[in-house]
């Protein structure tokens, strides 16, 4: 066992000096693991000095330390995402953006997205003396455990403005964005207008402030994108009324504003926040009235409805002239997000597969091989690295061809068969060639940094690629390229169509003989369908739309099928091929900021090429975590210890990336009960993935105070663990886990609180495998389909014995046709080696397991030793064999149901039943027991951001010749 956990311990310290590159600036240091990088780390820097400048100008900010930038790339699309607590980072995705339906229009990305992301440390970092106060006494800004809850209140006073809603944070970065891009960004944005304007129309709710956060961004296909348009859509309806400066001021913090950003709102605009915002929603529906009136100016395009419902969000679709069928990938919320085939003449839709990654907005990339019946299609849409896969439409039967190929936009070559598509590999776009039996893929054009191509498709003869191009400045064209002169080297193109900023060329195709090219345009304001014809080289409005239409499909020489954009999604209509004579234009509430308030025009930030780096740079060279890590934060606590209560201090240790990670509790249990060797409680944590290190004294533990599970226990324990994965393809993973502990001194087991220990030093070696396959639908609030199986292996040598035992689990579910309601069977078995009457060869089981106020996972019921109904511990045997059955509903929404600092979001109940047997060898120790339960939980969201759950649960168990014995369970989860 030594000889083992030193071979572990050489791996590990060999694991953590994994090499990293970082430059600094006085406020910046740029990490990246990849020397590819390099090449476009400097413009970052330049991009970040450019926008900090003029951010420390206009809000008299200047950050409390360095900003980490960690330059990223895991996803085939770009992506940001900043936190000012512990340190100030931003974690930055080098790949180019998505551009589908125009969602988020933008400028050269890393210009565009270093304005946002620096507007949210901007918010979140910056102090008043109160707020510099706390982070002095707690010896910076600390960041909230669940292990320790009180912490939420510190982080609270050293970092308050943190603890805003989403809709705040990302509803001044949008606006900021905008105006540093030069007016490029969703406040100038068709789609922003298109979905209020479809809201005001269909008269569809708007929601209030809490509203908005509680069920507005879980029950329709946006979800989460809805913080960002109610968000964008608030603050300029207050920068218009009330002008940008005040908006300012409401998110600056400062000695004389109020920690509680509503309160700042207050104090502000002299009115509450729910009244404005009432207000705003009266003024929506009076401006998008207007603009409703303007388009119906002229007659709007007549279409037949073919499906009956929205279908959430939609890929590019294609027609099927042999069956009068639209091939779509589709995604709405309850049910799980799949390719579909749509009858034209009926509306019926029939599911040809799953898709099991899907994106937010475009599904998956869509292409369909008409003489083979084959539909190819992208997965690890949503994160990674995206697959290629193809489903034969007849069978239903999918195949992956293509692995971690990084391609999308994919057209079918109808000539050769070969299959096209855009690939983005560290930050740079090329298109690609896949020839059957499409195994690999050629380079066709590499494209420079900061220019992209998107929405390609081939002409009906082969011999010509259309897409859209975007430059590195926003501004975008439609082009044309001779198929074979690509194929000869020669990248030289033809621009069809130039359009100007937040009016792209979207899913523009060639008509079925090959003459025409039909797409999309926010041209009017308007999402509208256009036609351009490629010998006269005119384009031409075919409709003029109330809401939007989208990714046309020409079915016949006279007719298109197009997607109408509603407050549900997309649906699926016909329109005629004819032009339109007259289009209106609307208003953008965007371009009336900036008619009366024209300050925001000289917000524009300058190129960052006037930012000389060589000049700024302090510092490159290699990163290590332990290095440089330091205290984070140090705070008082409360634990528990047995019965007795504990005070003490703990301590948190970071290195600036989050690599490593120390934290230190100390406490100190006072009564005098309590033998004087069990009042001192240590626990000493270290984490650097995968690895962890852990160390305890007298553990204590804070949820020891609150109900009947005890985890504290006397005596010392070491261990060190292994976590990494075998497969990692979401959602596909199978995970393992090596572990080896060593315990001394202890009263009760470890992992049965109610068990004393026969021996008081052992050692435990543990391995595990936990595979899963799971999904959920679009607003679940868990996994609602899939499988799990647990393998695990312990064996504790115990006063020169060894006591190995095995268990495992298996769990399966299936969504039902009640949206977000399942099914789970749930199984578990394991056996031991060793004397019965030995506590350390025996598994132990019952009751629910939650403490009145608890941190771990709320549906303990699932866990194999869970056994609602029974008191903890007290069904043992050497072996055992438990199905559980569980009936989860849908949850209940609320829409307002609280106040924006503490508020309900939704309640769900779960119905369960399970049966246990132990001791199966053994017809006189074998106990048979049933159950019967149910759990409902009540989702809450404190300090406006932070998750916790309140949980009430009843359960009755039997078992044969036993009175009925009952349990009630009472747990509010923190965290």
């Amino acid at each position: 066992m030594i000889t083992l956990i030193f071979l572990l311990l050489i791996i590990f310290i060999g694991e953590i000096n994994a090499q990293l590159y970082t430059k600094h600036t006085k406020f910046l240091r740029v990490i990246y693991y990849d020397k590819q990088h390099s090449y476009v780390v400097p413009h970052l820097m330049r991009c970040f000095e450019n926008s900090l400048q003029f951010h420390r100008n206009l809000f008299n900010y200047t950050p409390t330390e360095e900003v980490l930038v960690l330059l990223e790339d895991f996803d085939d699309y770009g992506y940001a995402g900043a936190t000012s607590i512990p340190f100030n980072y931003i974690r930055l995705g080098i790949e180019p953006y998505k551009y589908v339906f125009e969602t988020s229009p933008t400028n050269e990305r890393f210009n565009w997205v270093m304005s946002h992301e620096l507007t949210h440390i901007v918010a979140s970092d910056k102090a008043a003396d109160s707020d510099k106060f706390f982070r002095s006494l707690f010896f910076g800004k600390v960041s909230p455990t669940a292990e320790h809850p009180i912490s939420m209140y510190y982080s609270y006073l050293t970092s308050p403005r943190k603890y805003s809603p989403r809709w705040y944070h990302e509803g001044i970065a949008v606006f900021m964005e905008t105006w540093m891009s030069g007016g490029i960004g969703r406040v100038m944005g068709g789609y922003d207008e298109m979905v209020f304007r479809s809201m005001v129309r269909d008269s569809s709710y708007i929601y209030d402030v809490v509203g908005l956060e509680s069920e507005g961004t879980t029950i329709d296909f946006q979800v989460g994108v809805n913080s960002y348009l109610y968000g964008t859509r608030f603050v300029s309806y207050l920068a218009n009324k009330f002008g940008p400066e005040k908006v300012l001021k409401w998110f600056d913090r400062t000695n004389d504003s109020k920690a509680f950003f509503a309160s700042q709102f207050q104090n502000v605009y002299g009115v509450s926040l729910d009244e404005e915002w009432s207000s705003w929603i009266v003024w929506e529906n009076d401006w998008q009235k207007a603009n409703l009136d303007s388009i119906r100016k002229y007659p709007t395009t007549h279409f037949r409805q073919i499906s009956q419902r929205a279908l959430g969000s939609v890929s590019r679709s294609y027609y099927d002239s042999t069956t009068g069928k639209i091939y779509t990938a589709i995604r709405y919320p309850g049910q799980l997000a799949h390719i579909a085939a749509i009858d034209i003449n009926n509306g019926t839709i029939e599911k040809i597969c799953n898709i099991p990654t899907p994106a937010l907005y475009y599904v998956s990339a869509l292409a369909f091989d008409e003489s083979t019946d084959k539909l190819f299609f992208t997965t690890n849409n949503s994160s990674s690295w995206r697959h290629i896969n193809y489903v034969d439409i007849k069978t239903g039967e999918s195949k992956r061809i293509l692995e971690n190929a990084r391609i999308g936009d994919l057209a079918i070559n109808p000539s050769d068969k070969s299959l096209w598509g855009v690939q983005h590999h560290n930050g740079i776009a090329v298109l690609v060639r896949i020839p059957p039996p499409y195994d690999d893929w050629f380079k066709a054009i590499s494209l420079d940094y900061g220019r992209d191509l998107f929405d390609i498709d081939i002409s009906p003869d082969g011999l010509y690629i259309i897409g859209s191009l975007i430059e590195i400045d926003g501004s975008q064209k439609l082009i044309m390229m001779n198929i074979e002169k690509l194929l000869n080297g020669d990248s030289s193109y033809d621009v069809l169509i130039e359009f100007e900023n937040n009016t792209s060329p979207e899913n523009f195709v060639f008509s079925n003989n090959g003459k025409y090219l039909f797409g999309s345009s926010y041209y009017s304001g308007v999402s509208n369908i256009f036609r351009y014809g490629i010998e006269k080289k005119e384009l031409n409005a075919i409709t003029n739309c109330e809401t939007g239409f989208f990714r046309p499909v020409p079915i016949s020489n006279d007719s298109l099928v197009v997607f109408s954009y509603t407050g549900d999604g997309f649906v699926p209509v016909i329109i005629a091929n004819e032009v339109c004579e007259d289009v209106s234009a609307i208003k953008y509430l965007g371009q009336e900021i900036v008619e009366n308030f024209p300050i925001v025009k000289t917000w524009t930030l300058g190129s960052p090429l006037q930012v000389n780096i060589d000049s700024v740079t302090t510092f490159s060279g290699e990163y290590h975590g332990l290095q440089n890590i330091k205290l984070s934060s140090a705070y008082p606590t409360i634990e528990g210890f047995k019965d007795y209560a504990a005070f003490g201090v703990r301590l948190n240790f970071f290195d600036p990336l989050q690599i490593d990670a120390i934290d230190l509790n100390a406490s100190y249990s006072p009564d005098n009960n309590l033998p004087e060797n069990q009042k001192i409680h240590l626990a000493l944590n270290y984490g650097h993935w995968p690895w962890k290190f852990s160390t305890t004294y007298n553990r204590a533990d804070f949820y020891d105070l609150f109900g009947p599970t005890k985890t504290s226990r006397k005596g010392y324990s070491v261990a060190i663990q292994y976590n990494n994965y075998l497969i990692y393809d979401r959602p596909k993973t199978l995970e393992y886990t090596l572990s080896i502990s060593g315990y001394g001194g202890l009263e009760r087991l470890p992992d049965y609180q109610n068990i004393r220990a026969s021996f008081d030093k052992f050692l435990t070696v543990k391995a595990q495998l936990y595979y899963k396959y799971l999904r959920k639908s679009l607003g679940a609030v868990e996994y609602e389909q899939g499988i799990t199986w647990k393998f695990s292996t312990y064996n504790n040598y115990v006063n020169a014995k060894n006591f190995p035992r095995i268990y495992t689990n298996l769990g399966y579910g299936f969504l039902l046709p009640l949206n977000h309601s399942s099914i789970w069977l749930r199984s578990s078995a394991g056996y031991s080696y060793g004397d019965r009457n030995e506590p350390f060869a025996n598994f132990y089981f019952g009751g629910f397991g939650n403490n009145w106020v608890d941190y771990q996972e709320e549906k303990r019921y699932r866990e194999y030793y869970s056994f609602p109904g029974t008191k903890l511990n007290a069904v043992g045997g050497t072996n055992f064999s438990k199905m559980l059955l569980e009936w989860t509903l849908p949850p209940l929404r609320f829409r307002r149901f609280g106040i924006p600092n503490l508020y309900c979001t939704w309640s769900r109940a779960v119905f369960f039943t399970s049966g246990i047997i132990t001791n199966l060898d053994s017809e006189k120790q074998k106990r048979s027991l049933f159950n019967g339960g149910v759990q409902i939980d009540f989702r809450l969201i404190i300090f406006s951001r932070l998750e916790s759950t309140l949980s009430f649960g009843y359960a009755v168990a039997f078992e044969k010749d036993k009175r009925l014995s009952k349990e009630f369970m009472i747990s509010l989860k923190i965290l």
